[in-house]
């Protein structure tokens, strides 16, 4: 059979990308945690907590530890890569018409909402209130992944909604992080940033088409951000959406330019001149080549450039530099700890809760319509595991709780709460779906 294009064919290449990174990143969680808890942790630590300069200019000069390069530059370009998924999917995706968007968005905030509120009604008045944002958050890695095991059991429908549902959950994040757990705001450096947002938009208008123009530039948009006191990572996003989503030239043109170049070719066919040696036919295969080029949008040729970067090496660096903890004697007292609770309510309970109860009353009022091929036993089974957390709620309990004992203990209710959600939802789902 003839492997599919992850650019004919995105859902499938996305949902490829996300269930083997997945993998990846269980294999790094779980070497983080052995050596944590080795002879090696001394190692693991100082490595972790070294340091890393960057000097371009007098006014670019950086100096942090390895484990915040990870966290506030590496997490910038999976953030560059949610932001071209989200902008691709509201322009031609399952998020580009009302009735696409308004299932997964009304289950997306229910799925955000009831966990917050959960945590909140257990840590309100306590310093460990700031951590609501916790379980708000889904691995959608590792929640895809979790859908494709299941193969051909699930409909389609099921696995687009699941994609959609989050990115509109990634939609919920990124705002929290932007507007709750950024730092004090530096004005200067706030105008800086979005002057550098107004170029690049100007770039998109102005039909500058190379991607290289908008990365690097991105660079320092990044740079602004960080000095700003908004997270750094928000750069990511804001850059994505600056970024030309339309090719340069029309379908219509395309096939022109194609057929006209591939009837010149089969002419100097006629000719039994090696191709080395026929400046025709090599200049005909380029003008085939740069029709192709333009024809694909500098949002998907980035987009498909980073996606395994993002997938392969980025998230698997966050999950081994913050998956890193020491288990000691006692450690299952922590879980009955308040932010512990919170945190397990919110991912076990709220997810599955909110999202079920925020689609059902949306189609009941007539507001959304469930695919033909779902029931809400699909809806609570995707809202099950939507309770993984881990990667971006980890991510999030770094914002709330940097370098604090209460950060190490969420970590380890993080990945005990995700496991349990990803075990729960694939019974779910394992029952409530036939086999095709």
């Amino acid at each position: 059979m003839k492997k599919e294009s992850g650019i004919l064919k995105p859902l499938q290449s996305f949902l490829h990308n996300e269930s083997s990174g997945g993998i990846v990143l269980i294999i790094f969680t779980i070497l983080a945690i052995i050596i944590s808890n080795t002879s090696l942790s001394g190692y693991y630590f100082d490595f972790l907590n070294s340091h890393l300069s960057l000097q371009i200019s007098k006014f670019i000069s950086l100096d942090k530890p390895i484990i915040l390069w990870v966290n506030d530059a590496a997490m910038a370009l999976f953030f560059l890569l949610v932001g071209l998924e989200i902008k691709r999917e509201l322009i031609a995706g399952e998020l580009n018409s009302r009735d696409k968007f308004t299932l997964p968005l009304f289950a997306a905030l229910g799925g955000m909402l009831v966990p917050a509120l959960l945590y909140l009604a257990i840590n309100s008045g306590t310093p460990a209130a700031s951590g609501w944002g916790i379980p708000m958050a889904t691995d959608i890695a590792f929640a895809v992944g979790l859908l494709v095991l299941l193969g051909k059991r699930v409909p389609l429908s099921l696995k687009v909604f699941l994609v959609a549902l989050a990115i509109v959950d990634d939609i919920g994040a990124i705002l929290v992080i932007a507007i709750f757990y950024s730092g004090q705001l530096n004005l200067i450096w706030l105008l800086v940033a979005a002057g550098i947002s107004l170029l690049l938009v100007s770039f998109n208008l102005l039909k500058i088409i190379k991607p290289w123009v908008y990365l690097a530039i991105g660079f320092f948009l990044w740079y602004a951000f960080l000095k700003s006191g908004i997270h750094a990572t928000i750069a990511g996003v804001v850059l994505a959406f600056t970024i030309p989503a339309r090719p340069v030239i029309r379908p219509g043109r395309f096939v022109n330019a194609v057929s006209l170049n591939l009837e010149r070719f089969r002419q100097s066919c006629r000719s039994e001149t090696e191709f080395l040696a026929n400046q025709e036919q090599q200049e005909t295969v380029q003008e085939i080549e740069i029709s192709c080029h333009n024809m694909l949008s500098p949002l998907l040729r980035i987009e498909h450039a980073i996606h395994p970067i993002a997938s392969f090496l980025v998230l698997p660096l966050f999950a081994f530099c913050n998956a890193g903890l020491m288990i000691t004697t006692g450690w299952t007292d922590n879980l009955l700890s308040a932010t512990s609770l919170g945190i397990a309510a919110g991912l076990l309970i709220g997810k599955p809760l909110g999202i079920l109860s925020f689609a059902w009353i949306s189609v009941r009022l007539g507001w959304a319509s469930l695919p033909a091929d779902l029931n809400f036993k699909h809806i609570a089974g995707v809202g099950m595991l939507a309770g993984i957390g881990f990667t971006m709620a980890l991510f999030i309990n770094n914002l709330a709780f940097p370098g604090t004992a209460i950060s190490d203990v969420n970590k380890m209710t993080i990945f005990f709460v995700s496991a349990l959600a990803a075990l729960a939802g694939f019974i779910v789902l394992y029952r409530v779906t036939k086999k095709q």
